[in-house]
């Protein structure tokens, strides 16, 4: 009975809908009571019965994953409908209820702030904390208090992580590249079908192997490719898209599924500010009304916000996957790619496919959707507008689309500008590089003025450049600011002007501008999208032909048991246990037979056989940017007595002593610290402790001196050495080792053209004992001098004093957490830079366009408010002119103004930059030399670099973006404020979340970045180091511990990456949210004072709202950006407070003609490099007679340099004093001192520009005294053979010209001077006997009425000094003529006799 009465209940109409009774019209609405015990409670049981299946499913299959608050979701859905209940019929129950529900509410609450795992908080986030990125709260805690160190990094999810990413990526790329290449060869046999077939019927006929026919298609493939290459792609094209695609599937379709969402509910919002605003004006309607359209307008906000951020965290991590995807592959390619193709790209550019074009697909990755999403957005703009404004929507459509070509003019415009400033930038870099590598040769030379004003000079034509640039890019956001307003203009204009039956009304005018305003954004991206994509394009392309070229051919070197090694066609047999030694001239073939024995050759014919392991030894040893241990363990298990073994073996004991960590001192990129020997030795270590059974060394003994050599050969390579059981292969041009090996192989022109034992070759008279002759006489004419001037093991490092700064334990550069929080003084000193005049002005034109702005809003609402005036009245036409006139006039005056004030900032920044360059420069010339012997080079570029083109480029465009920013949000609130005063109320709190939120942002952005470029440089230096070194990774067969380590290195970035891109949406998601506020807000307090406000206002505050979360989002990435790139002034600033060196010049100037006489008195001169330092010299006295040639001898470390460095005031004086022609040296100018004496330094450096700049950068000499000079250092002929003569190219570092002709060049320096004083630093191993000859002669002959002091290395060349100064530990021990000093048998004599002169030859000489 009770079911019976309860179905007709529910079948009578009434239960739903009680007659005459509207459940909606009446001021507190309510639904019926059989809706709300139906439908209600049905909604969520079917959401929950549908959910809880996964739910289950998680439950069984975890029990630690944090699944609870999905149930806390589904109750509180169910328990929130319960509670909308009417009368209260049953109190008891109701009570509890709502106890009930409110517990489950503080649950849901807490659920938010679940227990999270700390090594990695996404993984087992709940619902809530995912989609508001919570997770990440405790990462910005920790970055606001503390600086973040890459060990605070969590852990990446499995399916991020670079070893999952490359599995995936491989796995598709295999098949696509495969069908890739079939395409591509089908289409080459189509192209080639006349010549292949030619080709073929040849090896048919003769019968060849079928191996060799293949050999032979490839030939023609390759003839025909080289054919087509400039038509077309000889590669196969078109895969590498689609494996992307593949790969990443399922986060594309996710994201797009998003995107769409968000789009959705772009829409929504003009629509209900429309149901707002008709609201609003009929008074007559209930309160809830409003209220409803307030929330919604909240809520629709708000899923877009959730939406938006979901999607561009998905499309973010898709940009980074497949950046890692596309590095990783690069990389793996690179360890396996064959000789050709990695000739046919440098170092350089591989890194390049690493590092720019994959961060390319990164960057079109993230914005991809745009493609369809953009002009999706479009169309329903249009739809609306059309609905809204019916046919005159046209007139604004026709208006933004004529802007597109203007748009593309000035684009193609700013890129040739761009490209021609660039020009300039690499020049400028291109003499800042030399003037800083050469800088102690401008001091020497008081060169620096010159320079400073070749450097000023193109930096003037790159503001020049920069200028026309920024005029070109004002013009430009004239346009884009303008289009707005002439958009709408152009909009109402027509509308009103069509019919007198339009008009404009509150309704129609402010939902039109809300999509004007979403109209915008997608004309403003799809030109920047459709650029970036045909960037990427040549991207592709690149990657494209890198990644299918061909792969080493495993196959030529074979591992047969039979033979132990030997190599077919060259026909070479090496028995197990031998010493063979590899000779021949320069260029015939050795270094060639030991690539052909790695496998490294591409083979015609033939094979190679090899049985046993390998280690290899290149000709230029290949270190890596690790420790010392590192580097000769190789990726061995480290066995203590075996590695002493080895270093005591190697001759690296010493050295290890010298090094501050011992084997853990850090080696710097390409072995920087250590010298061309030592670099040898590590090789030949790393080779000796691998225990391989074929060693393979390519003239390891050629870049160590001759004893350290005879040490090698004796201990570890010789019959007697550690490695005398296994088989040895040695290329050398050491003829003194030659006796004691088993074999000789003599090259001639890549065919072996002798083998033999030494004493078999030797009596053979062939090309081996030619060989011998001409090798034995430069041997023996060097072999006097080798010992002379090879005094220790370390000789190498003898230009510098021991400098702490370049043996750092760790290379690794990290800025102070006081870099962190960027003062107002730099702001400040910005500013200064720019101008006080400028700055005010910029201020004051923006603030007046921010009025323009609002004032046209304010007259558009105005204007929408005559609709009611003039109701069912005719509009008269005065007045319709009036309105259109005024909006016209404000919507032009504030283009006009933001035109201005970028015009007036670009000129103030472009004031900044050469104020803050000139002064940068004019400091870093005018620096002590013991600042560059302490920092490194790379950070000095790195100002002029990096820093300055930060102040050029980045600083002015955020400071011009946040100006605006700020404007716009100051608009907004003044607008909201005086519609509805209200809202000042909530400002206050809302400003105080919005700085909160943004300054803990900030901290961790910073840092996260800091660390994304601290941890991207190893990426990229590894894999140039591989590049570099691959043979010896080949040949050691140690691909697989490369890739890992690569993989290794590149997830210690993503971390980083990864929650930069996740603080990002954390940011966003609450800027946001203080944003919906505002809209909220906004619409709440109109509702609550729509009896004293209008409509039109109404509008006009509510669509002022809406805008505003874009902007404040900007505003703090704007703002972050500013605080980022002004850290740039400061370092900027660093540099120019540096503490300069003595004058240039001073008041005390010396005579026109000093120095007449030419003599030097030291007095008790003493002095230290840094004032933290030991003294170098220890109280020097001496007096050098005028035209007296001196001769200063020591061992490495005596002070031989010092002692120069000291003439210039290099280094000052600590005590003591020197004077020249008795001038006490200290007290005049640097440069007049400087001028007056002249030096031939031991490294000729050039700088590039033409040979008279090297010569005389002042132009102060005439032609004819220049060529005179170089008639007398034997270079006329040299120089009048060239084309352009004395204006001839000089390349960077003078590498176009042999190490003799720099040497001669920098003779023709000296003699152009011509002081009475002249300094010889002598050249030791750069220059051959022959140079050295003609300079010792031309110096003997021209300066022989002048004071020379020559630092000797070879004795024999001071023989005939007048005086010998032999120094050690700064001081003097002896001075005298040779002669007498000879006969003393002291400190001399025992150099002189290692040196192999006595005095009787010394007579001879």
């Amino acid at each position: 009975y009770a079911e019976k009465k309860m179905i007709n209940v529910l079948v009578s109409e009434s239960f739903w809908f009680q007659k005459n009774v509207s459940y909606l019209k009446r001021p507190d609405p309510d639904l019926p009571l059989c809706v709300e015990q139906t439908v209600l409670v049905w909604i969520p049981l079917c959401f929950l019965w549908l959910c809880a299946p996964w739910h289950l499913l998680a439950l069984c299959q975890s029990a630690n994953v944090n699944t609870q608050p999905l149930s806390k979701l589904y109750i509180f859905f169910l328990s929130l409908i319960f509670g909308i209940q009417g009368e209260v019929p049953d109190v008891p129950r109701f009570s509890l209820f709502y106890i009930s529900f409110g517990l489950e509410l503080i649950a849901l609450v807490l659920s938010t702030v679940a227990d999270i795992p700390p090594e990695n908080p996404e993984a087992g986030a709940p619902f809530l904390s995912r989609i508001t990125f919570n997770w990440l709260n405790s990462m910005v805690l920790k970055g606001y208090k503390q600086p973040l160190v890459q060990e605070d990094m969590w852990d990446l999810n499995e399916s991020d992580s670079t070893a999952f990413i490359n599995e995936r990526f491989q796995h598709f790329m295999k098949p696509e590249l495969d069908a890739a290449r079939v395409r591509f060869q089908n289409k080459m046999k189509k192209k080639s079908a006349k010549t292949r077939d030619s080709a073929q019927e040849d090896p048919q006929q003769s019968g060849l192997s079928s191996g060799l026919g293949k050999g032979v298609s490839q030939d023609v493939l390759m003839m025909v490719r080289k054919k087509d290459s400039k038509e077309e792609e000889n590669y196969p094209s078109s895969w590498l898209i689609t494996t992307i695609y593949k790969t990443f599937k399922r986060i594309l379709i996710e994201s797009v599924c998003f995107k769409l969402l968000e789009d959705v509910l772009t829409f929504v919002s003009p629509q209900l500010l429309k149901l707002m605003i008709s609201f609003t004006q009929d008074k007559s309607r209930y309160a809830w009304e409003g209220y409803l359209y307030a929330v919604l307008l909240m809520v629709v906000a708000l899923l877009q916000s959730l939406t938006l951020q979901q999607y561009f965290q998905r499309c973010h991590v898709l940009g980074m996957k497949v950046r890692t995807a596309l590095m990783a592959a690069v990389y793996k390619k690179a360890l396996v790619v064959s000789n050709d193709t990695r000739k046919e790209s440098t170092v350089g550019e591989m890194v390049n496919l690493m590092s720019a074009d994959a961060q390319r697909f990164n960057d079109v990755t993230t914005s991809i959707h745009l493609l369809w999403s953009c002009p999706l957005q479009i169309i329903i703009s249009i739809v609306f507008l059309w609905l809204e404004l019916g046919p005159s929507v046209l007139a604004g459509v026709g208006v933004m689309v004529l802007i597109i070509p203007t748009n593309a003019l000035i684009a193609t415009k700013a890129r040739k500008l761009q490209i021609e400033n660039m020009k300039f930038k690499d020049k400028r870099m291109k003499i800042m590089n030399e003037i800083l590598n050469g800088i102690k040769i401008l001091k020497l030379y008081a060169w620096e003025p010159s320079f400073q004003k070749h450097v000023e000079d193109i930096r003037g034509e790159e503001l020049k450049v920069m200028k026309k640039f920024a005029y070109l890019h004002s013009f430009s956001i004239l346009t884009s600011c303008c289009i707005p307003a002439l958009v709408s203009l152009a909009t109402f204009a027509i509308f009103v002007s069509v019919s007198n039956d339009n008009v404009l009304t509150a309704e129609k005018a402010f939902t039109s501008i809300s999509l004007f305003n979403i109209l915008r954004a997608p004309l403003a991206m799809l030109p920047m999208l459709i650029a970036s994509v045909v960037q990427t394009a040549v991207s592709k392309k690149r990657l494209e032909k890198f990644l299918a070229g061909e792969d080493i051919d495993s196959d030529i070197v074979r591992q047969d048991p039979i033979q132990l090694l030997c190599v077919s066609s060259v026909n070479l047999d090496i028995e197990p246990g031998q010493l063979v030694a590899v000779v021949g001239a320069v260029g015939s073939g050795k270094s060639s037979l030991m690539s052909a024995l790695l496998g490294e050759m591409h083979s015609t014919k033939g094979f190679i056989n090899i049985m046993g392991s390998l280690a290899f030894v290149p000709q230029q040893a290949w270190i890596q940017n690790a420790t010392l241990k590192d580097n000769i363990l190789f990726g061995s298990p480290h066995e203590e007595e075996n590695f002493k073994k080895v270093i005591q073996a190697c001759a690296l004991a010493p050295d290890l002593e010298l090094l501050p960590g011992g084997d853990l001192t850090e080696i710097g990129e390409k072995g920087i610290n250590l010298s061309g020997g030592q670099k040898q030795r590590v090789s030949l270590a790393r080779a000796v402790y691998s225990q391989a059974d074929i060693y393979l060394l390519d003239d390891p003994l050629s870049a160590v001196d001759s004893h350290v050599g005879k040490h090698l050969f004796e201990n570890v390579i010789g019959p007697n050495g550690i490695l005398k059981n296994k088989t040895r292969i040695l290329v050398t041009h050491g003829i003194s080792f030659l006796p004691y090996v088993d074999k000789i192989v003599v090259l001639e022109n890549g065919v072996i053209s002798e083998v033999g034992s030494y004493e078999n070759l030797r009596a053979s008279g062939g090309a081996f004992s030619k060989f011998l002759d001409t090798y034995a006489k430069e041997q023996s004419n060097q072999g006097n001098s080798e010992t002379g001037h090879c005094f220790s093991y370390t000789g190498a490092r003898r230009q510098h004093p021991p400098q702490p700064a370049q043996w750092q334990v760790r290379a690794c550069e990290m800025p102070s957490p006081a870099d962190f929080q960027v003062k107002l003084g730099v702001f400040l000193q910005y500013l200064r830079a720019m101008g006080w005049g400028y700055s005010a002005m910029v201020f004051l034109i923006y603030f007046i366009q921010t009025a323009a702005f609002t004032g046209q809003n304010l007259w558009l609402s105005d204007w929408t408010g005559d609709s009611v005036e003039y109701y069912n009245m005719t509009y008269p036409s005065w007045k319709r002119d009036t309105r259109v006139g005024v909006f016209g006039a404000l919507g032009v005056a504030q283009g006009l103004f933001v035109f201005l004030g970028t015009l007036l900032l670009a000129n103030a920044s472009i004031n900044a930059s050469r104020i803050l360059y000139s002064r940068l420069l004019n400091n870093i010339l005018r620096v002590p030399m013991v600042f560059f012997d302490t920092t490194p080079i790379g950070r000095v570029i790195n100002r002029f670099a990096k820093d300055i083109f930060t102040i050029d480029e980045a600083i002015p465009a955020s400071l011009r973006s946040c100006l605006l920013c700020l404007m716009s949000v100051l608009g907004t609130v003044f607008v909201i404020c005086l519609v509805t005063p209200f809202f000042a109320i909530v400002i206050i709190p809302l400003a105080l979340i919005y700085f909160f939120v943004q300054r803990f942002y900030i901290a961790t952005s910073r840092q996260l970045r800091r660390l994304d470029s601290v941890s991207r440089s190893p990426i990229y230096s590894h894999f140039g180091e591989t590049v570099s070194g691959l043979s010896v990774i080949r040949a050691y067969k140690h691909q697989d511990r490369f890739l890992k380590h690569n993989e290794v290195t590149i997830d210690e970035n993503l971390k980083s990456i990864y929650l930069r891109i996740v603080s990002d949406r954390w940011l966003a998601i609450r800027l946001e949210f203080v944003g919906n506020l505002v809209v909220f807000f906004a619409a709440l307090f109109a509702v609550i004072s729509r009896d004293s406000i209008d409509s039109n206002v109404v509008g006009l505050s509510v669509s002022y709202a809406l805008n505003v979360t874009q902007t404040l989002n900007w505003l703090v990435m704007t703002t972050s950006a500013l605080e980022t790139n002004i850290v740039a002034v400061e370092r900027v600033n660093e540099y120019t407070q540096l503490k300069n060196e003595a004058d240039w010049v001073t008041d005390t100037r010396p005579p026109q003609m000093w120095p007449e006489a030419g003599r030097v008195q030291f007095e008790n001169f003493k002095v230290r490099y840094r004032p933290e330092l030991d003294l170098v010299l220890h109280g020097i006295t001496c007096d050098i007679d005028s035209t007296e040639k001196i001769g200063i001898v020591g061992r490495t470390g005596a002070g031989k340099s010092s002692l120069t460095n000291c003439l210039f005031r290099i280094i000052e004086a600590a005590e003591g004093c020197i004077r020249i022609d008795d001038v006490d040296i200290s007290t005049i100018g640097l440069h007049d001192l400087r001028n007056r004496l002249t030096i031939i330094p031991q490294d000729p450096v050039l700088f590039s520009g033409s040979l008279r700049m090297n010569l005389d950068p002042f132009d102060k000499f005439s032609d004819e005294e220049i060529w005179r000079v170089l008639e007398l250092s034997h270079l006329q002929s040299y120089v009048s053979g060239l084309q352009e003569g004395l204006q001839h190219k000089v390349a960077e570092g003078g590498e176009n010209l042999s190490v003799g002709q720099r040497q001669l060049l920098c003779l023709a320096r000296a003699l152009l001077r011509k002081s009475r004083i002249l300094i010889l630093d002598e050249a030791t191993a750069a220059v051959d006997l022959e140079t050295d000859n003609l300079i010792q002669n031309t110096i003997h002959k021209e300066f022989s009425d002048c004071t020379v002091l020559t630092i000797a290395h070879r004795l024999h060349s001071i023989m005939d000094s007048s005086r010998v100064m032999v120094l050690d530990a700064g001081k003097i021990l002896e001075f005298d003529s040779p002669s007498n000093l000879l006969e003393k048998e002291g400190h001399f004599y025992a150099m002189a006799k290692d040196a192999g002169i006595t005095l009787e030859s010394n007579t001879h000489l």
